[in-house]
């Protein structure tokens, strides 16, 4: 399947200049939301991990049944105030502005092996910032995997020393 057909792409959201790739043609369809799925977890399957880190709120679409099919723990990265219990935070940079991550404090324990998992990489400011919180929390970030890159925002350079793995490349 050329599951880079199956999105679209939406001018000048969220603000003018801005080819946002829309992941909900791929979510709705679904044979290309299960090519899509398959494709992901191929990727890791044979990875040796403890746990995925989803960040909120495309990470939990993916990050969750991947999880699921692989016996592995689940942990969510939100936005500030959404978690019930304590937290870590980090405070990083949008393209059009600021924002505050958090995660639950016992999340991750020492040595634990983590697999990131999102929908898209973009500039990778949210990606550090999701692993920022893990290596705070002592897990070691293995992999980190995407259904979507765009190349041209050159995200991957700055996560360098990181094994990065996409599915469909814009």
């Amino acid at each position: 399947m050329n599951l880079k057909e199956k999105f679209r792409h939406v001018m000048d959201f969220p603000k003018e200049g801005i080819d946002f790739i829309d992941i909900t043609t791929v979510l709705q369809d679904k044979d290309a939301f299960k090519y899509a799925m398959d494709s992901l977890v191929e990727t890791v399957k044979d990875k040796e991990f403890d746990l995925i880190v989803g960040p909120e709120s495309r990470g939990f679409i993916f990050g969750a049944p991947i999880a699921y099919v692989l016996n592995k723990g689940f942990v969510p990265i939100r936005k500030k105030g959404k978690l019930p219990y304590k937290t870590i935070k980090v405070e990083y940079e949008l393209e059009y502005g600021t924002d505050i991550l958090e995660m639950h404090e016992d999340a991750i324990q020492p040595g634990q092996k983590v697999v990131i998992v999102d929908d898209l990489l973009a500039t990778g400011g949210t990606t550090l910032s999701n692993i920022k919180l893990i290596e705070q929390l002592g897990g070691i970030v293995t992999d980190i995997v995407y259904l979507v890159e765009l190349e041209f925002l050159k995200g991957r350079d700055r996560l360098k020393g990181y094994d990065v793995h996409s599915i469909v490349k814009f």
